[in-house]
């Protein structure tokens, strides 16, 4: 009988549509509870857990108590083990360090956790690199390479693992980011230690890459082109990045580097939107949709810009969509497809397919797009 730990930060990424950045504090937590955001992580948890379920009869679940493991185990018909109940109602970081401790005690083969960056900071405090774990993606802050792309991909990589793939193992940085600085669009990083990780590229996301200043010269060529072609009337929502901030730079109009902003008429509509807003706009006006994939990752959605939600997505239509890239990005992927995950596996698959990137004035390439 194999031993698979989990451990879920239940409010991992409920700041992402609500257009807060993250939800590490109290504070932000209640902001976000007040502007109507739901928890993500229990639902991607059992995205994970279901791609387990054919060696159900073999596994037991050592975890923690209601929200943080145990209702999504036994939901899926799971057998567990719960070492750790919270004495909280609303779970802390202190609750995952705990949780981890004790589910690490128990000598299980592979520990998952469910979370954001900040909740790899937590696994690293706790278990440092004496335990084998594997992150399933859902926060607001995905940067360390600790996480797989998508937990679907958490899920078939834990089934290989458990099932007796050979595959190797490594130690991966956990990086997290200043999120008060964040929230002032300053990125501020760092190496808080590494976590041991199994590690296979076709399961795993890499570590999120600065765009280097050099090519501050075609971002421009490419906002200059989008500023030159925009359509009267329509609202252009604007996603985060250096090449998409280049577009705001060449309007003159204020912005936020890691939020969501939306122009019409070239005028600023409304800063750092949230899903609330985006839909909103797009159910009274023509829309279209600008993204620049993240460095490095190579995610169009699904990481850091949850405003753009499935449901805004499906609005605005994969006809109005315009990516955005320079050269070197497109290099770095090596010839991966660029990828999406709104977390609605319809409108993944409908995003699926070639499309023109737009890499200087005038200049496109066709390059292909996959679900994450």
């Amino acid at each position: 009988m194999k031993k698979i730990g989990l451990i879920v930060n239940p409010i991992a990424g409920m700041g992402g549509k609500v257009g807060l950045k993250g939800t590490d504090g109290i504070h932000i937590l209640n902001k976000a509870v007040r502007l109507g955001a739901t928890p993500e992580a229990p639902a991607k948890t059992l995205k994970a857990l279901k791609k387990l379920l054919p060696v159900r009869d073999r596994l037991v679940i050592v975890t923690c108590s209601g929200n943080m493991g145990q209702e999504e185990a036994e939901n899926m018909g799971f057998r567990t083990n719960i070492v750790y109940s919270s004495k909280e109602p609303i779970t802390n970081s202190n609750d995952t360090k705990l949780g981890a401790k004790k589910i690490e005690e128990e000598g299980v083969d592979l520990l998952i956790f469910v979370g954001g960056d900040g909740t790899a900071r937590d696994l690293y405090e706790s278990v440092g690199n004496k335990q084998l774990v594997l992150g399933i993606p859902a926060g607001v802050k995905i940067h360390s390479p600790v996480y797989a792309n998508t937990p679907e991909k958490a899920g078939e990589l834990a089934l290989l693992y458990v099932t007796g793939k050979n595959m190797v193992v490594r130690e991966e940085e956990v990086v997290d980011i200043d999120e008060e600085a964040f929230r002032k669009d300053m990125v501020r990083t760092q190496l808080y230690g590494y976590l041991k990780v199994p590690v296979d590229k076709k399961f795993m996301q890499n570590k999120k890459a600065p765009t280097p200043l050099n090519e501050e010269t075609t971002q421009k060529a490419i906002a200059l082109d989008i500023v030159d072609h925009m359509d009267k009337d329509t609202c252009y929502i604007i996603g985060p990045g250096t090449t998409t901030r280049a577009i705001m730079q060449a309007l003159s109009l204020p912005y936020t580097l890691l939020g969501v902003d939306v122009v019409m008429n070239r005028k600023l509509i409304k800063k750092d939107v949230s899903e609330r807003d985006l839909l909103n706009y797009v159910n009274q006006y023509p829309s279209k949709l600008i993204l620049t994939p993240t460095g490095g990752q190579g995610y169009l959605l699904g990481r850091g810009n949850q405003q753009i939600s499935g449901e805004v997505v499906k609005k605005i239509g994969k006809e109005n969509i315009i990516i955005v890239s320079t050269n070197s990005k497109i290099i770095e992927l090596r010839g991966k497809p660029l990828l999406v995950y709104t977390g609605d596996e319809k409108v993944d698959q409908m995003l699926k397919g070639y499309y023109r990137v737009k890499v200087g004035y005038g200049m496109e390439m066709m390059y292909g797009v996959e679900t994450g």
